[in-house]
């Protein structure tokens, strides 16, 4: 399957200053898979080292950091010399051997002709552990579940996303029922490479859901095996917690809902656990719809996703009759889970950090706030076709917004001072903040 990210992987090859680049995100999200298939299409040879259950590299890395002596070593262990303008170098669970993530420093300075790219399952959590991270001499790429439009890249619609592409609505909305049909399939999927590669090969909606079972065992088993013992159970609870909250009318997070008497402080650790390690996406609250809006966060308001809506349709074992039959009795989750959609969407754009906005009562809400360099656009969402929009109207009437964005399932339309987005053409949002 096609991933946008390989795009970012051949600008970071030309970039004049690179660095050792390190690809963040989630567990199962990709990153061996994007590293390795990278790596067998841009060089002419690929070194690719696990370090989770290596005793050689472990040893190797824990002596010294003269860079002579650790090339050697990979050579002796690659079976080959390096020829680091024609080779990739791989380091994969680096966070398992602190000391070659503390490499990456001396590599950037001493022997920056080394292509080095890396990655590792909750890296987040090292960096709280003391480990030695080479601050400023490292480059970062986020590598997040596939979006809805890589999925239907890997569905075989292409053709339906180079409408997309070019921006050709009219033409998009006379297929408006074959994207909403994908769209449905995408909400019960997800995005997680392995359910989707499953689903594309043999079309089974039940062995996507035993996929997706699987990979929320194995993360509420990584609770375990890598966060302190003692926030283990406020991990589990919080995150257990996402689907309830975010079924509510007002989806602020409130800890109140784990446990009575629960307080902010008692799960801090455990919320910045979880958002480090990729599990779950923080959506402050802002005070004030103004520029820069990073100067009006709430610091104790706030939503929480989870990483993938496809993994929250399965922890609320959601059927796909009742998902793709469009059930009655599913109406009043569908608005958590659209929203959980176009938050996940947003999280793979570029220079997007989503933000949301009350009034003091709560009378009014805006779901995102959208910064685009020069403005504060507000986005609302809608699950369906519902286009009654009180709140927005109310809002850019306050606030003066020359733009405001509905996204829905309604066809693309653009009025005086509202843009209305379909749901499946989301992440075309980014030409419309131009």
């Amino acid at each position: 399957m096609y991933r946008l990210a390989i795009e970012k992987l051949f600008q970071w090859k030309l970039k004049k200053n690179r660095k050792p680049l390190m690809v963040c995100g989630a567990r199962q999200v990709g990153k061996t898979w994007l590293m390795k298939e990278w790596g067998a299409t841009a060089y002419e040879n690929c070194v690719y080292i696990n370090f989770e259950n290596n005793p050689r590299m472990r040893e190797l890395f824990s002596a010294d950091f003269e860079l002579g002596r650790l090339v050697r070593g990979i050579e002796l262990y690659a079976g080959h010399r390096i020829d680091p303008t024609h080779t990739l170098l791989i380091f994969d669970e680096i966070q398992e051997v602190p000391q070659a993530l503390a490499s990456l420093k001396y590599f950037n300075e001493n022997a920056p002709q080394f292509q080095i790219v890396c990655a590792g399952s909750l890296l987040g959590v090292a960096f709280h552990q003391g480990t030695s991270f080479p601050v400023g001499k490292v480059d970062f790429l986020n590598l997040y579940p596939l979006s809805f439009m890589e999925f239907m890249l890997a569905m075989g619609k292409e053709p339906f996303v180079s409408l997309l592409a070019e921006g050709d609505f009219a033409m998009a909305s006379t297929f408006r029922q074959d994207y909403i049909h994908l769209l449905k399939y995408y909400y019960y999927i997800g995005g997680m490479p392995e359910v989707v590669s499953s689903f594309i090969e043999k079309h089974d909606f039940n062995e996507a859901r035993e996929i997706q079972q699987r990979i929320l065992i194995s993360y509420e088993q990584d609770f375990s095996k890598h966060a302190p013992n003692e926030i283990v159970p406020r991990i589990r609870m919080l995150w257990n917690s996402i689907p309830s909250q975010l079924a509510k009318e007002n989806k602020k997070f409130i800890y109140g809902l784990l446990k009575e008497g629960a307080r902010a402080r008692e799960y801090e650790y455990a919320l910045m656990w979880l958002t480090d390690c990729g599990l779950v996406h923080k959506v402050p609250r802002v005070t004030t719809p103004h520029l820069p809006l990073k100067a009006y966060e709430d610091l104790k308001a706030f939503k929480l996703f989870l990483v993938d809506v496809g993994l929250l349709s399965c922890m609320v074992r959601l059927r796909q009759d009742v998902l793709l039959d469009g059930n009655e009795i599913f109406k009043e989750f569908k608005g958590a889970l659209t929203e959980q959609y176009v938050l996940q969407q947003l999280k793979t754009l570029r220079n997007i950090e989503p933000y949301y906005w009350t009034n003091e009562r709560n009378t009014a809400e805006i779901d995102f706030l959208l910064d685009s360099g020069n403005r504060v656009v507000p986005l609302e969402i809608k699950a369906e076709v519902n286009l009654q929009s009180k709140s927005l109207k109310a809002f850019a009437d306050k606030y003066k917004s020359a733009l405001s964005i509905r996204s829905s399932m309604s066809d693309y339309k653009r009025e005086n001072w509202l843009l209305n987005l379909p749901l499946y053409a989301i992440e075309n949002i980014l030409s419309c903040l131009t």
